[in-house]
């Protein structure tokens, strides 16, 4: 006699927020356990290893891509490369190279990006070498994937890195149907690129969400063919912000009598950045500079614990400078010219527009509270 099925969709979608979706008309009749949940600060970086673990960056040790490490660095080799101008260490085509160095030959796993300019790279390290959508992909904490392997549950993983959304969802009804995976995980990642650039078009996003909700009531349907009592939930890694203004902190920075590698090394991202001292005078200068910008503060190590972002070796940073929600570094390390989204996260997880979303047909086994709290949840339907 076959062995009746037990069928759990976990369906992460990049950025959707919650206040995108708490008017209760997406999926409402299905997912009827429903709420906002706390990220984490950052990026989807730190937010998706979190959900995976159940546990915050500081345990994970995943929080942003790129961490200090001068000693471990597999760039190390570039410093022989300094001489060179940057209209050619720092053109497109270097970092292309560099990039699929990283990937083919330094062991940086098919993801790696050189999004930090070459000079600066002698000093950082990748933090995503592994697949962390695989076991043992994340090294500070187990995952759901691990457990699943422990537990010998088959189980399939979908995401951007080889599939369109569209291409995930027919592949996840194929497999459904056709293998004996019991356990799905599938990552939609295009909302992400879309509510950068239309967050402030509420008429588009509607019409994007009725696309993804006819296709996920499909995959619940097809999942209850199977398994009428199939776990179906929906979540999302952070939400979006929209972006109002407009800050050129890199300029007040690079305008101070301070040498960048010398005195002091910084990472902007879009939202933040995170600087590292090597003279007393560079600490005192930045930290008074950061000071006096008005729309962002210097986070402090009190914050940073609370936050669960607090690293004692300082590795993504001995001071985080953190912009208000709404407001977007005018030029940044991980924006290249032309880039003006409408939409920006990795603001403060208190900022509302950064609540992701936790809806399901199964009622929580714990009081989801945060994204962390979706590992306890994703365990409990492999009972």
């Amino acid at each position: 006699m076959k062995k009746k099925r037990k069928i759990s969709l976990f369906v992460l979608i990049d950025a959707l927020g919650w206040p995108y979706v708490d008017d209760n008309s997406f999926l409402a009749d299905v997912l009827t356990h429903r709420r906002p949940l706390k990220t984490v600060l950052g990026f989807s970086s730190g937010a998706i290893p979190t959900i995976l673990t159940g546990a915050m960056p500081s345990t994970t040790g995943h929080w942003n891509l790129f961490y200090y490490d001068p000693v471990g660095s597999p760039f190390k080799w570039l410093r022989h490369f300094r001489f060179l101008p940057d209209a050619i260490l720092c053109h497109r085509i270097t970092t292309r190279v560099i990039k699929e160095l990283g990937r083919r030959f330094l062991g940086l796993g098919p993801l790696f990006e050189c999004c930090v300019s070459p000079r600066l790279l002698p000093w950082f390290n990748w933090i995503e070498k592994r697949n962390i959508y695989a076991e043992g992909g994340i090294s500070g904490a187990a995952s759901i994937f691990d457990e699943l392997g422990r537990r010998s549950i088959p189980y399939k993983v979908y995401s951007y890195h080889h599939l369109t959304d569209q291409e995930i969802l027919r592949s996840a009804r194929r497999d459904m149907e056709q293998s004996d995976s019991d356990f799905l995980f599938l990552y939609l990642s295009e909302m992400d690129m879309f509510l950068h650039t239309h967050c402030g078009e509420p008429s588009k996003i509607q019409e994007k969400l009725k696309w993804y909700e006819r296709e996920l009531r499909v995959l619940f349907q097809d999942a209850r063919a199977i398994d009428p009592d199939a776990t179906f939930t929906v979540l999302s890694d952070h939400g979006m912000t929209p972006v109002r203004n407009r800050t050129d902190v890199l300029s007040k920075i690079t305008s101070l009598p301070l040498r960048l590698q010398e005195d002091y090394l910084a990472i902007y991202d879009s939202t933040m950045a995170r600087f590292w001292f090597f003279s007393d005078k560079a600490r005192m200068q930045i930290l008074q500079t950061l000071t006096s910008v008005t729309c962002g503060r210097i986070l402090p190590e009190a914050e940073l614990r609370d936050l669960g972002i607090w690293f004692d070796d300082g590795r993504y940073g001995e001071a985080v400078f953190l912009l208000d929600p709404g407001w977007l570094f005018s030029k940044s390390d991980f924006s290249g010219g032309g880039w003006s989204p409408a939409g920006m996260h990795g603001y403060h997880p208190n900022d509302p527009y950064s609540d992701a979303i936790f809806l399901s047909n199964r009622r929580p086994p714990v009081d989801v509270q945060t994204i962390a709290d979706v590992y306890p949840c994703m365990v409990d339907a492999l009972q």
